[in-house]
């Protein structure tokens, strides 16, 4: 009875306790703390390697999730019908999701490495931004060599599409599986990660434009609009008000 009620607890209730606290949190940092909702970029402190690892990381990021969406969404019966036999499937999963994930993980190892050989961005890392990288390596890591194991002599392919993508599916019909989830092994049931992407419709950030110090020169500043009416002075060629206007 113990065990029945643990995995229960595991695989049928927390999954809603886990969406009910994305789903209110979201909601109520953005109602009242909108404008501090920031990716806090430190692209100002450094920019050489998070031009290199940024693009590695989030495109690689986009396949691997674009390939969890076609696995766990996608039911198996759709892609029989459509002809992808099980061997093609697996192998065009191995063929993308392998370059995909071994992209992410040099994108997320480069900005790591530029944290902690950058003292500027070193001195901005946050304790927040140290445990989200400890997370996300280690969900990388064991995915990989979920994926990696499976295709080589070291283990064999598990069809997780018979019990862990029927349980996901349950999940969002009010139909909790998780007796599906009991019969998957250890590695499928603990390596798996749920993604959460908040894309910001309708917004459209104006351009912002960074002047090295040396490139600003104050003739140039002339061209600044200039208030109406009262006391100016005059300095070289930038005009300012006077004091009392």
């Amino acid at each position: 009875m113990a065990h029945t009620s643990l995995h229960e607890i595991f695989w049928d209730v927390a999954p809603y306790v886990s969406l009910s606290i994305a789903g209110f949190g979201t909601w109520w940092r953005y109602r009242y703390d909108k404008f501090g909702w920031t990716s806090r970029s430190s692209q100002l402190y450094e920019s050489r390697l998070l031009q290199i690892g940024s693009p590695l990381f989030h495109f690689g990021s986009l396949m691997v999730i674009m390939g969890h969406v076609m696995g766990l969404c996608i039911p198996e019966w759709l892609t029989e019908d459509i002809g992808l036999s099980d061997h093609f499937y697996h192998l065009q999963a191995l063929v993308l999701g392998a370059p995909a994930g071994l992209a992410t993980l040099i994108g997320v190892g480069l900005l790591i490495y530029r944290r902690r050989t950058r003292a500027p961005v070193r001195l901005a890392t946050s304790l927040s931004d140290k445990l989200m990288y400890l997370v996300l390596v280690c969900a990388l890591v064991a995915g990989m060599g979920c994926t990696l194991m499976g295709a080589t002599h070291y283990g064999e392919v598990h069809d997780y599409r018979q019990n862990v993508s029927v349980w996901f599916r349950s999940i969002f019909i009010l139909d909790p599986r998780g007796d599906l989830m009991m019969q998957a092994r250890s590695t499928s049931r603990c390596t798996r990660r749920s993604h959460c992407c908040c894309l910001p419709y309708g917004l459209s950030p104006a351009w912002c434009t960074h002047l090295a110090p040396d490139r600003i020169s104050v003739p140039a500043l002339h061209r600044l609009p200039q208030p109406r009416g009262g006391n100016r002075r005059e300095i070289g060629r930038v005009s300012a008000p006077a004091p009392g206007w």
